[in-house]
């Protein structure tokens, strides 16, 4: 299992803070990752889609596309943050 945690306008697109699933099959990383929820379609497939602006972290640690994602772990996606 793994646990995605939404934040911010994502967690509103989407209706719901997180889910836990089952490490979907093929998922390794966090681009495969990505793709999987895109594939859901509608506002995961909007918001997810390249060019977007998320950010995405991995057991609380920032991550990039190639970072691996295991069984057990937590994925976070959430919007840029900027301060000022």
């Amino acid at each position: 299992m793994i646990r995605i945690a939404y934040f911010a306008r994502l967690r509103e697109a989407f209706g719901t803070d997180g889910e836990q699933c089952p490490l979907p099959a093929g998922v390794a990383d966090v681009a495969a990752l990505t793709q999987w929820l895109c594939g859901r379609g509608g506002a995961f497939a909007a918001e997810l889609a390249a060019g977007r602006a998320f950010r995405v972290a991995v057991n609380l640690d920032m991550a990039d596309a190639a970072t691996l994602v295991r069984d057990g772990d937590e994925v976070a996606f959430f919007p840029p943050v900027t301060g000022g």
